[in-house]
């Protein structure tokens, strides 16, 4: 005989914890109360470990979507029985689990197991793509920090492209995070990567490789919504079904009351205004009426504060360094293509253009750019117009959808115009960071200025607002890193708006103005961008370069030293019988003396490689020996953080001997009898080490007296850090010019 169930539950201690946790959805327990239409007395005892009826226990559990059965404290008998009604119904669910996933396995692969976007030729199969999504399980925008916490990642002295949306909590696999909760919203800046990660959860479960005891259901909101004859999502469902060729439908209500299935809905911020309220309802609805499904939600940050109650919100996080180099690397792969090693190269070498890999849609650019030409435009202004077009136009009309535009007068060129000068506000005055109601002033400033605006202060605070919301929302260009405080989504964004507000003056008089204020500011390394940028975007930057050219012969003109040193480049360059052009040669001993100056071993030619990117590949064999030299002279510091310093002594000696004989064999052979100083190089580690540390810097300098002496090369310039400055401000403005 099966023993009667009891009338009344209590809880365990372990399911009390779980479910004090769960409460703090609700604002006090009376809440809960209210809400269920039970007495306060009841809610009360539920969270004393007391026994309430039965039916109040399975209505509270619900409500703070918990297991009762993992909750409640059962008795054996009691126990025995829930686990016999259980197996009874398992195979008959889980065979019609699998029934249903296998018919629509096909529908799934054909919605989601391919990606194209922007200018790509042809569709890509998501699975050789897919890159691992992060999660952030505390949304960014909302932390409760000051400027003053946000800017330390940022150093006026040593500014070196601060990562503006650095976060510090710690990231959670994606599918994890599906698996970890059973209602999730998952939100993103645009061009985040959401709809491709609900396909890959989507294709995962249907292959049952991901929650294989549910039903996956894929639903782009934008197409439920749209359909004519207003459809309830439910109904909407079990017509997906039919054309999977499930004709009763009550298989898959069964599924659904069970809580078998992963709903999965894709892009509430892509639903028209007019359908919104409509939509949202139907989500609230349905996940209410069958709450113990799985639910997975898209949407885009900084749209209309949806609330739905019994689920959590999380953040899909940037893409980190390793997550850049495996996308770029899948892409190259499926496309049977071998750049993906030149192109993860190049983003090491342009930390401005790597700030944008952060971002997939961004990243997809790079790759489909890198892919046509295996370099990217010279001309960066270039590379992030096209950036920004893809963020402003080109996303959302690739994919047919329809924003809701705060006024109908406010285009793209004038979204521009606003970024733009907010852009050059900002950045004169070193701010990163900047308050949203600062922000909206400048809205403000901006938009009364529109035909059809009202005014109005209290109109246009609200007006404002909403544009701000909207720039987030659609664009991503603004980005709440916290509470009520702003900064432009990277830094490169900020510094290109910061150039096209300075060359877009508009008239020759403000221009000269505005061309005499970036001037002011040339020695100063976090506007190395800006000037780069706004030369770019010049159609003739003659005027300005000229401009610069002064400003660096007023810094120089006061120092003898200074003069001195780029005297000795003069003069080494021209005594130097190379092949390629004298420019090239004078930037090569800048950066090569300038580094060993600065301690930097081993420089990477940055000025040389602005005015010829391919130098160092066939390098001059005169060019050659001196870096040789050069690299030689830096062995003492070298060798310090070296393990094997033999080794590396011998072939940098070495590659200096050999690249002597094709130009000097005297000097060849006064480095070969300077090298058999050295004792121990064959027989003893240790020796060696121990004789270098007391005679390594007398051997230096014989080397620095043998280089002055062959080759006019290696003088110790003891500059100054205010020196060092101005010497790192030239050569910047250099490049610039180059």
């Amino acid at each position: 005989m099966v023993a009667r169930a009891k009338r009344s539950l209590k809880a365990l201690p372990e399911g009390l914890n779980r479910a004090n946790k769960a409460v703090l959805k609700f604002a006090t327990k009376l809440d809960l109360a209210v809400e269920l239409n039970i007495s306060r007395a009841t809610v009360q005892n539920f969270f004393a470990g007391k026994a309430i009826g039965r039916e109040n226990f399975h209505n509270i559990c619900q409500k703070l979507e918990l297991p009762w059965q993992e909750i409640a404290e059962l008795d054996k008998n009691t126990q025995a029985t829930q686990d016999r009604q259980t197996d009874n119904g398992n195979n008959d669910i889980d065979a019609l689990v699998k029934e249903l996933r296998q018919k629509g396995n096909a529908s799934i692969q054909q919605k989601c197991g391919m990606i194209r976007v922007l200018d790509m030729s042809q569709p890509i199969d998501l699975h050789e793509l897919y890159t691992n999504v992060n999660i952030l399980e505390k949304i960014s925008g909302r932390r409760r920090l000051e400027v003053a916490e946000l800017v330390k990642v940022c150093t006026s002295d040593e500014f070196d492209r601060p990562g503006l949306g650095t976060i510090v909590q710690e990231r959670v696999l994606g599918l994890e995070a599906v698996k970890n909760y059973s209602k999730l919203v998952v939100l993103g800046k645009p061009g985040a990567g959401k709809t491709t990660f609900l396909k890959h959860i989507a294709i995962q479960c249907s292959l049952g490789e991901f929650q294989a005891n549910l039903v996956p259901i894929f639903i782009t909101l934008k197409d439920f919504a749209e359909i004519q004859h207003y459809p309830s999502l439910l109904e909407f469902i079990l017509s997906e079904f039919a054309n999977y060729g499930v004709s009763d439908t009550a298989f898959v209500q069964q599924v659904l009351s069970q809580g078998k299935a992963l709903v999965l809905l894709d892009g509430l911020d892509e639903v028209r205004e007019i359908d919104e309220y409509r939509v949202v309802q139907e989500i609230r609805n349905f996940s209410s009426k069958f709450h113990s499904n799985h639910f997975v939600l898209t949407c885009r940050i900084a749209t209309r504060e949806y609330t739905f109650e019994q689920f959590t919100e999380v953040e899909i996080a940037d893409f980190d360094s390793s997550q850049i180099a495996t996308f770029i690397n899948n892409w190259f792969t499926a496309k049977h293509s071998t750049k993906h090693n030149k192109l993860v190269q190049n983003l090491k070498q342009n930390p401005q253009i790597q700030e944008l890999a952060t971002n997939p849609l961004l990243l997809t650019l790079l790759c489909l750019m890198f892919e046509e030409s295996a370099d990217f435009p010279s001309n960066r202004s270039d590379l992030y117009e096209e950036g920004l077009n893809v963020l402003l136009k080109k996303w959302d009309a690739k994919r047919n959808i329809e924003r809701e535009q705060v006024y109908k007068n406010l285009y793209v060129q004038h979204k521009v115009d606003l970024l733009s000068q907010i852009a050059l506000k900002t950045f004169e005055r070193g701010d990163y960071f900047f308050r949203q109601r600062e922000l909206e002033q400048h809205i403000a400033d901006y938009i009364c200025n529109l035909p059809g605006v009202s005014t109005e202060l209290e109109a246009l605070q609200l007006d404002s607002e909403a544009v701000l919301k909207s720039i987030e929302a659609q664009h991503g260009l603004l980005v709440e890193r916290a509470r009520g405080i702003y900064s432009f989504s990277h830094l490169t964004f900020h510094e290109y708006f910061t150039a096209k507000e300075i060359v877009s003056s508009p008239t020759p008089q403000l221009i000269d103005t505005a061309f005499k204020k970036l001037i002011s500011h040339i020695t100063h390394k976090r506007w190395h961008e800006v000037f780069l940028l706004s030369v770019g975007m010049l159609r003739n930057a003659d005027y300005l370069l000229q401009m610069m050219k002064q400003q660096i012969d007023q810094v120089l003109a006061a120092d003898e030293q200074l003069q001195e040193f780029l005297t000795w480049v003069s003069e080494k360059s021209r005594s130097v019988n190379a092949t390629c052009k004298l420019v090239i040669v004078r930037a090569f001993y800048f950066d090569l003396d300038l580094a060993r100056t600065l301690e930097l071993v081993g420089g990477s030619l940055d000025l040389a490689r602005a005015f010829d990117r391919n130098l160092t590949r066939d390098l001059d064999c005169n060019l050659a020996l001196d870096l040789a030299l050069d690299r030689t002279l830096a062995l003492n510091r070298v060798l310090k953080s070296t393990p094997n310093s033999i080794s590396v002594l011998n072939s940098v000696i070495a590659r200096a001997i050999d690249r002597a004989c094709l130009i000097d064999p005297e000097l060849k052979e006064s480095l070969q009898q300077l090298k058999k100083q050295i004792p121990y190089l064959d027989t003893d580690s240790k020796g060696f080490e121990l004789w270098w540390k007391n005679n390594g810097e007398t051997w230096i300098e014989q080397l620095r007296t043998l280089m002055i002496s062959y080759r006019y090369l290696g003088h110790v310039w003891q500059f100054s850090n205010q020196q060092k400055a101005a010497l790192k401000a030239i050569l910047r403005s250099q490049s610039v010019v180059s």
